[in-house]
């Protein structure tokens, strides 16, 4: 990939002395000649555009490519696009070109095109703040921001908050727009490398979940995804959003794309095609319960009345639990139980409910163990499981049942 690097001061370019003692010092390595990578911003074009014109002065072949990406406008701006994540790729591309011999003005010819059919845009929950600087804009907490640039500058869009299948389809829809000057140009049938990029502060969990969304959207739009990748390849500090970017692939673009390299942060991207992956298998059917030949109408009826009224306190008392849990765990405690009342609310719903204590006691434990989840699920399959045991196959009373699960408090309640 890169053989040198010039770091400017945060959201900067760095001065024209510093770029040229980086061509410098390329050049006395060895380098046949310096190629320089420069995203679309007026001072890295101002001050890499002087530097390369100081070192032809010296006698050093340089040639320099401005890498301009973005689709965020929908008419072009006098600077023209903004250089995002898409650099990433022809980053990779062009030290894949350089590692097999290229010569400096092939290499700089190949990229521009390939940089051609590359496009990226961002969202984001939250602006960024330069360090001992406030945020760079303001955003309210119900909100998102499409278009925003990783220099924390404000985007072209906002909206309220919503899905994110929602979010990542008026991504790559604003992203082709045909009307739009900035439009990456990707039709149906196209294969594209595709980048899901962290501009800083979302958890690997977020950004999955956005790569999830992109992945199906695209292929819903007849593209053929041939690589994807996911991480933080170009942030903006610790702003909480996300870039996607699209590039118009060929055998000979995935070929230098699938080059080793040395460069640590580089993932390790599997070589083959996402599109066309089986990605859900199907579970093995459960056997079928049987079913009650004489059911009795009446226990069915008294237990769906307590389990509602049980659904409904636990769910009255969702935050509060939430609360006390996070004195002493992780503050999850009421959601847990939440989870499980909506799903015995279902359950009540199909109309399933044996009335023999100890299979309704089995059926009830069954769909706690399925829906709940954590320690609470756990515990209670087993407590409902000694329960059954103490039943035993043939007790059937109302009352000791109740009384056998600790539920003896509630037989003077207006339900009975």
């Amino acid at each position: 990939m890169l053989t040198g690097v010039i770091a400017g001061p945060v959201f900067t370019s760095p001065p024209v002395g510093s770029i040229v003692a980086a061509i410098r010092t390329v050049a006395q390595a060895g380098a046949a000649g310096v190629l320089l990578l420069v995203k679309n911003y007026t001072g890295d074009r101002l001050n890499f555009g002087l530097a390369l014109e100081r070192a032809r002065r010296e006698g050093l072949e340089v040639e320099m490519v401005v890498i301009a990406d973005d689709c965020a406008f929908f008419s072009l701006r006098k600077a023209g696009r903004r250089g995002l994540c898409g650099i990433i790729l022809i980053h990779k591309i062009a030290g894949a070109l350089a590692e097999e011999g290229k010569g400096l003005q092939e290499i700089a010819s190949f990229v521009k095109t390939v940089a051609a059919g590359i496009g990226t845009l961002g969202v984001s929950l939250s602006p960024c703040s330069v360090p001992g600087s406030g945020p760079t804009f303001t955003l309210g907490s119900d909100e998102i921001e499409l278009g925003l640039g990783i220099h924390g500058e404000a985007g072209v869009q906002r909206y309220k908050m919503m899905s994110c299948d929602e979010v990542v389809k008026i991504m790559i829809d604003h992203m082709t727009d045909p009307t739009s000057k900035s439009r990456v140009e990707v039709q149906s049938g196209d294969s594209i490398i595709l980048i899901v990029n962290n501009l800083g502060g979302l958890s690997c969990l977020e950004l999955q979940v956005v790569a999830s969304s992109a992945v199906r959207f695209l292929e819903g739009r007849g593209l053929r995804i041939e690589r994807a990748m996911t991480g933080s390849f170009m942030t903006a500090l610790e702003m909480s959003g996300v870039s996607i970017t699209l590039m118009k692939t060929s055998s000979e673009i995935l070929q230098l794309f699938d080059k080793e390299t040395s460069a640590p942060a580089w993932p390790r991207v599997s070589r083959n095609p996402v599109s066309g992956r089986t990605r859900t298998f199907p579970c093995a059917p459960e056997s079928p319960q049987p079913k009650e030949s004489n059911p009795d109408v009446v226990s069915v009826q008294v237990y769906s009345r307590v389990l509602g009224y049980v659904c409904s306190s636990l769910l009255s008392l969702e935050e509060e639990l939430n609360d006390l849990d996070r004195a002493a765990g992780d503050g999850d405690c009421g959601s847990t139980h939440a989870r499980a009342a909506h799903a015995i609310q279902d359950w009540i719903s199909s109309g399933q409910i044996p009335s023999h204590p100890s299979r309704f006691l089995a059926a009830l434990s069954h769909v706690l163990l399925e829906k709940m989840g954590g320690t609470s699920g756990a515990v209670r399959k087993s407590i409902h499981c000694c329960k059954r045991w103490i039943f035993g196959p043939k007790r059937s009373n109302t009352y000791s049942f109740f009384n056998a699960c600790g539920y003896v408090s509630l037989v003077g309640h207006p339900l009975f």
